[in-house]
């Protein structure tokens, strides 16, 4: 990553940080090189994966929250992370002309020095009620990273969510000491809400300080869906960066800057990041966590998708990898996924390790136990599919007859077969046919027409001896003529409604599906000409208006398809009948004012059929969801069995849905493609149903990754969670009620006048009573407040107006107003106050940078002796807190100035230290005889003992993990020399290698001890 983007990148981009001090305008004064070398190739070949970004080689002696000195200025540290030769200090300046201003440092360029804790001076607090005190301390606690030890889910109050216990153990298990860092694959099936257990999880380890660079891969039509849940239920803002987005930053972006160093946080489709254009970038970025959402569509090892996942999972700590289909039925593409996880999970020879790979997947589905028993009515049961078999039109029916003499069977009927029936072709004939005769028309005239160019070229050649094209005259003109035969067979049906579209509307009708009905139905389709067919023909027999009945599909836009998506989950929405491809089958959630969904045509692959039904049927759907077949049934003898094999298909998914949450395993291919081909193969009669789509016990017991999988769904987490929530508090309530009390605190504190208009105030309106609360962002917030999504700050105008509610309550109750006939938007018009608002930071900075610089406040309480509350902290190489204690350090000989006699006591956390000290609720003396700067040194010393008792503890279990770890792969290096060393083969062992050095940086590194407040007694002179 080039230096001066990381040194320089605030100052030069107001839009994304607040205003970054002239001290950094020059950002290379050490003589650095430019560019610091990543020693990667030009390329992005899959045997060379990028560098794993390892603990740099120095230790540090500042955390988040200590003040430092650079460039003869004072900083307050808010962030810390490792880069390829030192660390990234991101910083908030706290004196002369840097003050509030923010900045990032290289300690590769700058010497950064930690103030020296024994050194800090003690000013009593003067304000009411200890307030700012009181703040000070609060905002220090808050940006103290959670422990990486620390199991608990601390910030499940921060969400707009009701974590379920399943989810929460997902979270859980990736924070586990078992994994060497937080790596999984969450294979739940579709509709337990991966996107939560993604919000849940990425909460986490920001507040653990290890989620500062976060990019989110997914596929381009869930973007803003994505993106839409992380911000409105966990306060977590991302730069969507589509087809707009993209088009937004090459505006602002200075040329050949990397454009990943402009935002810290970023979704993007896989189909836009695996451009040419930003592999170079992708290779020099180092992120906190990488998500790639749908990771079944990047196991395909040497494809682009899969050496652009590879590099991603080199160049990340946490990854997380979601897919409700992890593998395709090649063992060695879900090694590709565990690889990514975990390179010693998968030997040299290619085993799987079985009782790590149950480590690093998670998989339930919807009828596990431990889910089933905590949906309850927030999933309702899927109702038993329905099939109706639709008598094909003697039209329809003389179609069925040529096809199945001409193309499909002619042996069988002693007729000369078309020149193509011994290819795909005729069965791409068959099921256009089974979908409309318009998809049949529109297949037909593009074979001729592709049959008629090549004929023109073979015609034209001088030498026909040197014709490539697959169907040169001699061939091509008896095929015409069939074809020219099927398509007037197939006029007549486009002269009236099939059998299937008359049952459709009969159904549409039972539905009340109408202008001024509010119910709503899917309706798929596998071919694009039957969804702009049905779309008009609907309209117009149903005289609804052209709004009324949307079409998604491949072909629209990624801003068009999100348009869609959106509207149709709008209860203004005007759509009733929504006709989409599959495009929608992936990812899209329709539920939420949906339940009903009409299979038009079949798909032959269970896949399909299962991510159809997964659209309306998932986790919030509280209605059955009712899914019904349209099986045409032609009189014919050898075609009429397609309708028995798509009902038994059918059948089968919803069987094992019931039993493995999944239908993809039946067949084992795990490849629409492969799936398709084989139901061909059972529909020509070459092969028995049952030899071909197996059941759901024959599955359990199947060896490799499919057995695995289902044998891990059998088994589910096996955490606490399962059973009960395991739920630790948010540590960020230790001096106030709420959020909103500390908020309204903090403003006051920021602006003496917040209830008047700029420039005095910020127009500040809490209203208590309707737990809601309103302000206009001055401009040090607005510049920070523009990295929330794009659509959401221009339809609710945030940078003009904030308005926040204090309850989670009210949080959700915004969501569904935002649902409701009046809405135009989904993005809720107030927002949840939770603590990872960007608000809160904001008021957390600002607060920290108000006291003067190497200060601490002393106040009064309830304690027998002069009081120093202090704060223990190790840290590994990597700058992120291994653990963390609170502790008091009692003066018994203060009054009489002997300060070398003193107790330390201990507490678990900041809240029991706090509460311990039982801060008076008035200020009552602002003076003392006690030389209370003489406790610093004293404190700090005795502070000591707790880091070493710390140390020691934490020496034990970390060093004990590590070690394990480590040994682990040595003995993967020393099986993988034995094996020849194929270029594939050195690139593993090198990523084991690299494995390994990150393990080495976990180890911890250096030990901080910090005082944060003096109490005094409380009737002491």
């Amino acid at each position: 990553m080039s230096v001066d983007d990381e040194v320089t990148f605030k100052k030069e981009n107001p839009s994304h940080n607040a205003h970054t001090a002239a001290v950094i305008a020059q950002s290379n004064q050490s003589g650095a090189p430019e560019t610091i070398p990543s020693g990667a190739p030009e390329t992005v070949p899959s045997s060379a994966p990028a560098t794993i970004p390892s603990g740099p080689s120095e230790t540090i002696n500042f955390a988040p929250g200590s003040t430092v000195h650079v460039r003869d200025e004072e900083w307050l540290v808010t962030n810390v992370e490792p880069s390829t030769d030192g660390y990234l200090v991101d910083v908030i300046g706290t004196s002369g002309i840097t003050r509030d201003q923010e900045a990032r440092f290289a300690t590769a360029l700058d010497h950064v020095e930690a103030v020296d804790p024994s050194a800090v001076r003690v000013q009593l607090d003067d304000s009411p009620g200890y307030r700012n005190a009181r703040l000070w301390l609060e905002s220090l606690i808050r940006r103290t990273p959670t422990p990486v030890g620390d199991l608990h889910v601390v910030t499940a109050d921060a969400a707009v969510v009701d974590p379920l216990p399943y989810q929460q153990a997902a979270v859980e298990r990736i924070l586990s000491p078992e994994l060497p860092r937080p790596r999984i694959l969450l294979a739940d099936t579709v509709g337990l809400g991966k996107t939560i257990e993604i919000g849940m999880i990425l909460s986490e380890l920001v507040r653990r300080g290890r989620g500062d660079r976060i990019l989110i891969v997914t596929p381009k039509h869930v973007l803003e869906q994505m993106q839409y849940e992380l911000w409105t239920r966990f306060a977590l803002p991302f730069i969507r960066l589509d087809s707009v987005g993209i088009q937004r930053i090459r505006q602002t972006l200075p040329a050949g800057r990397n454009p990943f160093t402009f935002y810290k946080r970023v979704i993007i489709s896989i189909d836009t990041l695996k451009s040419d254009q930003y592999v170079p970038h992708l290779r020099n970025q180092k992120w906190d966590a990488v998500v790639i959402d749908e990771s079944h569509n990047v196991t395909n090892y040497g494809t682009q998708n899969n050496r652009l996942a590879f590099l991603l999972s080199r160049n990340t700590e946490a990854l997380i990898l979601a897919s409700a289909t992890p593998h395709n039925g090649n063992a060695e593409s879900f090694n590709e996924l565990v690889r990514m996880l975990e390179p010693s999970a998968v030997g040299p020879d290619g085993t799987l390790d079985e009782s790590l790979v149950k480590k690093l997947v998670i998989r339930r589905h919807r009828h596990s136990p431990e889910v089933q028993r905590v949906v309850g009515a927030e999933w309702a049961e899927r109702k038993p599919p329905r099939n109706i078999e639709v008598p094909a039109t003697p039209e329809e029916n003389a179609v069925a007859e040529e096809l199945e003499r001409t193309w499909l069977w002619p042996s069988d009927f002693g007729n000369p077969p078309a020149p193509s029936s011994s290819s795909l072709f005729p069965w791409t004939l068959a099921k256009a046919y089974l979908s409309s005769a318009q998809a049949l028309d529109s297949t037909i005239r593009n074979r001729m027409r592709s049959l008629r160019s090549a004929n023109s070229a073979y015609i034209g050649m001088s030498d026909p001896r040197s014709a490539t094209t697959s169907a040169p005259r001699s061939t091509a003109t008896p095929e015409l003529a069939a074809l020219d035969r099927l398509l007037k067979l197939n006029n007549r049906c486009l002269q009236k409604p099939g059998a299937k579209y008359l049952k459709l509307l009969e159904l549409l009708r039972s539905y009340t599906i109408g202008r001024r009905s509010r119910e709503r139905v899917v309706i798929f389709s596998e071919r694009v000409s039957t969804l702009q067919w049905l779309r008009q023909q609907i309209q117009q027999d149903l005289h609804l208006p052209e709004a009324a009945v949307a079409i998604l599909h491949g072909g629209l836009s990624d801003v068009e398809q999100q348009d869609v998506v959106e509207s149709f989950k709008l209860a203004s929405s005007p759509i009733r009948v929504l006709v989409t491809g599959d495009i929608a089958s992936e990812g899209v959630n329709l539920h939420t004012q949906c339940h009903r969904l009409i299979h038009f045509d079949i798909p032959w692959s269970l896949i399909r059929i299962e991510q159809r039904n997964g659209r309306i049927d998932r986790y919030g759907q509280r209605k059955n969801p009712e899914i019904t077949s349209l099986l045409l049934s032609p009189a014919t003898e050898k075609f009429a069995g397609d309708f028995r094999v798509l009902t038994r298909l059918v059948n089968r998914e919803h069987e094992a849905h019931r039993v493995l949450g999944e239908a993809g395993s039946l067949i084992g291919t795990y490849d629409v493609k492969a799936e398709e081909a084989a139901i061909e193969e059972v529909i020509r009669g070459q092969k028995s149903f049952d030899d071909v789509v197996r059941s759901a016990d024959s599955v359990q017991r199947a060896a490799g990754p499919t057995g695995l999988l289902a044998r891990i769904a059998a088994i589910g987490t096996d955490t606490q969670s399962s059973e009960s929530a395991s739920v630790g508090h948010t540590q960020t309530s230790s001096l106030f009620r709420d959020d909103h009390e500390y908020l309204a605190d903090a403003v006051s504190l920021i602006h003496a006048t917040p209830a008047r208009p700029a420039p005095n105030g910020i127009a500040w309106d809490d209203e208590p009573t309707y737990q809601f609360l309103s302000f206009e962002p001055p401009r040090d917030l607005q510049d920070r407040l523009r990295v929330l999504p794009q659509t959401y700050l221009r339809d609710r105008h945030v940078l003009q107006k904030v308005q926040l509610v204090t309850t989670k309550r009210r949080g959700l109750e915004e969501l569904e107003k935002a649902k409701d006939a009046g809405s135009t938007t989904l993005w809720p018009e107030a927002v949840y106050l939770s603590s990872q608002h960007p608000v809160m930071e904001w008021a957390g900075d600002r607060v920290l940078a108000t006291l003067k610089r190497e200060r601490i406040f002393a106040v009064r309480g309830e304690v027998q002796f002069p009081t120093v509350l202090v704060l223990g902290t190790l840290l590994n190489k990597r700058g992120q807190t291994v653990t963390a204690a609170y502790g008091h350090i009692t003066f018994p000989g203060a009054s009489e100035g002997n300060f070398d006699l003193n107790f330390l006591s201990t507490f678990h956390s900041a809240r029991e230290a706090v509460a311990a000290l039982h801060i008076c609720p008035r200020n009552r003396l602002a003076t003392t005889r006690i030389s209370l700067d003489a406790l610093m040194k004293p404190a700090v010393a005795t502070a000591q003992s707790l880091l070493a008792n710390l140390r020691a503890q934490s020496n034990e279990a970390v060093e004990q993990r590590v070690n394990r770890w480590v040994q682990r792969t040595r003995e993967w290096q020393e099986l993988a020399s034995d094996f020849a060393q194929t270029k594939r083969r050195k690139a593993q062992v090198n990523t084991v290698e690299e494995e390994r050095e990150y393990l080495e940086s976990l180890r911890p590194a250096q030990a901080l001890a910090r005082p944060l407040l003096v109490v005094l007694p409380e009737d002491a002179a």
